[in-house]
């Protein structure tokens, strides 16, 4: 019996000794488990100077306080962003239509010397303006 008693003693000992470690490590588990609270007034409520800070922040990518996403980051403040974030599609942009240039409609001529440009460089004379006509073809005009 005396042994019975020293085992359950000791085993009481023991156990009471190892709870506030275990109680410890459960509340540093749970420190790291809370999210930020977030703000939850009015913006009325918001003074000039809070506003300058809150837009005075910027977002960081990375791990931090053992998570990895996208951070929010005012004055000493981390602010997790729990949803993903999908960057904007490429837009499309069709293939280019490449439309050949008009011809000219009309064509220069020059007198003196006889000759249309480009087979004459220079001319002493005006240049004429003369209306452009289609190649002649061996397929008659379409009706």
């Amino acid at each position: 019996m005396k042994q019975l008693n020293a085992t359950l003693c000791a085993l009481a000992v023991l156990v009471t000794s190892t709870s506030p470690a275990v109680a410890d490590e459960h509340e540093r588990s749970r420190e790291r488990d809370v999210k930020h609270p977030g703000w939850h007034g009015e913006i009325e409520r918001f003074h000039e100077h809070d506003v300058e800070i809150w837009r005075g922040g910027r977002w960081y990518h990375g791990r931090h306080d053992g998570r990895t996403g996208w951070w929010w980051l005012v004055g000493s403040l981390w602010y997790f962003y729990p949803y993903p974030v999908y960057p904007y599609p490429d837009p499309y942009q069709p293939p280019a239509v490449l439309v050949p240039g008009t011809q000219p409609q009309y064509w220069y001529y020059c007198a003196d010397p006889a000759g249309y440009y480009p087979y004459v460089a220079a001319c002493r004379v005006n240049w004429q303006l003369i209306p452009a006509s289609p190649p002649p073809g061996p397929y008659p005009p379409p009706r």
